[in-house]
């Protein structure tokens, strides 16, 4: 029987195919746009989505060998218009395919699912989405606000935004965030709100909070949470209760910015400088620019909050009168009687040669252990040191699969690569030269770990016991639970000194911390990265915001920073709390040199056997552009084709070529038209040997 209708249809397509946009299949009946279907694609049965319907095949296509649609998940109702036009724009701007960003960002069983599971799955009991024990948690009434917060929740009542809240740390922002969602979800029966958080290890304790928050008012399924290390089950049900409407707050990383909320009305970005709000991998689109970009299409009021904001949100959020489109709202005074903590910089050019901890740093600690209070010191390097060298010939422990050292872990006794995971026992002698004497060259969080429990060995606390000493980082929290329970063990005043990396310096409300010290932050201050000093200052100024949030110690809170430089400008605007000021700098620089927020970028990255046959891809590519694309060039600045800084991962070489102009609209044009040609030239002959290739638009690298 002739099937009465024709649809297109998103499938999971790589950009780089020679068909990257709807596919066009048959169906008995109408099917409304953003319907979840299963569709024949060559000799699998694929998961699709109903991008619209058709009034005829394209005129290239016989109708008679299109393919009908196997299965319609009819017990889902279909994502909104809005969703729809959400995955448009990403793909289009981040040139990618519509199906094969659309299909990535659902949950791995909705994809999977037949129709008869998905019912069945769907007349099960869903298990609650709550936190642990959401049950058992009191209820958190609103707090009184100081005078900067309610100016803040006030211009959020009565202005359209986007708003970028500046407010220092411990300045109350999230009491904001949450009376403003309340107030929404009061006046609306069916609203939804989104808050964004750049790491999973940040979900348990904000999540916590909005159940005591939300769930006493609104219902034990108000809040659910939407990240990647949820289990299939979990994720699943938590976003079929964001989709139903159900659920009436969901709290995610990146990946929640596409979470399916048809009555979506209020989008939170917290900490919105976090560079992990990037997705560095498939479609490398950036979570707080949909954000905004989402609230605009919704008419949803979007809130960007940090202590350190990027500065391109920064200089997005000038007066209107400059060009601005956010609304700065400044929030620069802790609540209660809390002060920011006391910047001491400790030249290290004074102190010991090989010196790992200062002499007063170590008096510093024993006074806190001594008061009972917490600290916290900030290495950004895990393992126990970065390289093994050997004294007689100069061997190092080079990964053999990467353009990296392998790391030192003491506890295993094991050389391994954080780039590609390739392990190995530790030599007994050297396997260049058989010198027995190999030893390690740097520190990294297990070596200081073992620092502070010998230098602090006879120090005890007031009741006898010896210090007790905790580390927090990727090593420490590999296992499901880890990292909750560390995490509660610091809030429980079980630790005295709290030895971390950059997880541990943002986001967190450790209220016993009264000093925080930065053992190594030089790295960053001479790097090629015209971003280093921008995450650097924002590094240590969310690190300093654990010490002295409770008031009745801040007035002896402390942040020290070991360094060889300590007149650095960055380490000026630190000890000043000053980050107005050092984004002007920041700000002023780029402009003088031609970076951004004051021009836009793209990449264009390709992998293959050998660096030469990447570079030759790319410089093939350029003069592609120049012989087919000079109208669009004007504006276009190309630059020769370089390695990546990471040169080589898992024995693939990568290289890049960056692409920037002043303009976004003439670089999309750029870019958009450039894609046929790289897919024609990915197909010659001479270029098959290239594993993959790939455009980052606005990458936070280059």
């Amino acid at each position: 029987m002739r099937s009465s209708c024709w649809l297109s249809v998103l499938v999971a397509l790589p950009a780089h195919s020679s068909h990257n946009g709807p596919l066009t299949y048959t169906s008995e009946c109408p099917l409304a746009p953003g319907s979840l279907v299963r569709v024949p694609l060559g000799s699998r049965d694929v998961p699709g989505i109903v991008w619209g319907p058709l009034a005829a095949p394209p005129d290239h296509i016989d109708p008679s060998t299109l393919r009908p649609v196997t299965a319609h998940l009819d017990s889902v109702p279909a994502l909104s218009p809005a969703w729809l036009r959400l995955v448009d724009f990403a793909a289009s701007y981040y040139q990618r395919s519509p199906g094969e960003l659309a299909l990535s960002v659902l949950p791995p069983s909705l994809r999977d699912l037949t129709p008869v599971q998905m019912g069945r799955r769907l007349r099960r009991a869903l298990p609650p989405s709550g936190a642990a024990g959401s049950d058992a948690l009191p209820s958190e009434p609103a707090r009184t606000l100081s005078p900067g917060q309610a100016a803040a929740l006030t211009a959020i009542r009565d202005g359209p935004g986007p708003f970028l809240v500046h407010g220092a740390t411990g300045s109350g922002k999230t009491e904001v965030y949450l009376q403003a969602a309340t107030d929404l979800l009061r006046t609306d029966p069916r609203a939804q709100v989104l808050f964004l958080v750049p790491e999973i290890n940040l979900t348990p304790q904000f999540q916590e909070r909005l159940v005591r928050r939300f769930a006493p008012e609104f219902g034990p399924q108000a809040v659910v949470t939407q990240h990647s290390a949820m289990t299939p089950a979990r994720r699943l049900a938590s976003w079929l209760a964001a989709h139903t409407g159900s659920a009436r707050v969901v709290l995610g990383t990146r990946l929640a910015v596409f979470a399916s909320m048809p009555w979506l009305r209020l989008v939170v970005v917290d900490e919105e400088h976090d560079p992990s709000y990037k997705q560095q991998e498939g479609a490398r689109y950036s979570a707080r620019d949909l954000a905004v970009y989402r609230g605009k299409l919704e008419g949803a009021t979007v809130i960007l909050g940090s202590a350190t904001p990027s500065l391109e949100s920064w200089y997005l959020s000038r007066p209107a009168s400059e060009g601005g489109r956010y609304l700065r709202l400044s929030m620069p005074e802790r609540i209660g009687a809390g002060a920011l903590p006391v910047v001491r910089r400790v030249d290290m050019n004074r102190q010991s040669r090989h010196a790992l901890l200062s002499a007063p740093l170590i008096e510093a600690l024993r006074e806190r252990i001594t008061r009972q209070e917490q600290s916290l010191l900030l290495l950004n390097r895990r393992g126990y040191a970065p390289v093994l060298h050997c004294t007689d010939c100069g061997w190092k422990s080079e990964c053999p699969h990467c353009s990296a050292y392998r790391v030192f872990h003491k506890h295993d006794r094991t050389l391994r690569c954080h780039h590609c995971g390739f392990t190995q026992p530790v030599p007994r002698a050297c396997p260049a030269c058989g010198n027995p004497d190999i030893r390690p060259l740097g520190r990294g969080t297990e070596r200081l770990e073992e620092m502070l429990a010998e230098t602090l060995s006879t120090t005890l606390r007031p009741d006898g016991t010896p210090v007790r000493i905790a580390r927090i980082d990727a090593d420490t929290t590999r296992h499901t639970g880890a990292l909750e329970s560390q995490l509660a063990a610091v809030h429980a005043g079980e630790v005295d000194i709290l030895v971390g990396t950059q997880m541990v310096a943002k986001g967190h409300d450790f209220r016993r911390m009264t000093l925080v010290a930065a053992i190594n932050p030089d790295g960053a201050l001479f790097s090629s990265d015209f971003r280093a000093p921008e995450r650097l200052f924002a590094l240590l100024m969310q690190a300093g915001g654990r010490a002295g949030r409770d008031a009745q110690q801040a007035g002896r809170s402390e942040m020290w920073v070991q360094t060889f430089h300590p007149s650095h400008p960055v380490f000026e605007a630190l000890k000043r709390h000053d980050y107005p000021a050092f984004a002007a700098s920041q700000l002023a620089q780029r402009a003088q040199a031609g970076l951004p927020p004051f021009l836009f970028q793209a990449l264009l990255r390709a992998d293959a056997a050998t660096q030469e046959q990447a570079q030759e891809f790319l410089n093939d590519a350029s003069s592609l552009a120049e012989e087919h694309l000079a109208a669009l060039l004007g504006a276009i600045t190309r630059y020769p084709a370089v390695p990546l800084l990471m040169q080589r991962v898992a024995n693939v070489e990568r290289a890049q070529l960056l692409v920037e102009s002043p303009s976004r609209p003439a670089l999309q044009r750029f870019v958009a038209a450039w894609q046929p040609l790289l897919q024609s030239l990915r197909a010659q002959p001479r270029h098959r040997r290239i594993q993959r290739w790939a455009v980052d638009i606005d990458p936070l690298a280059i």
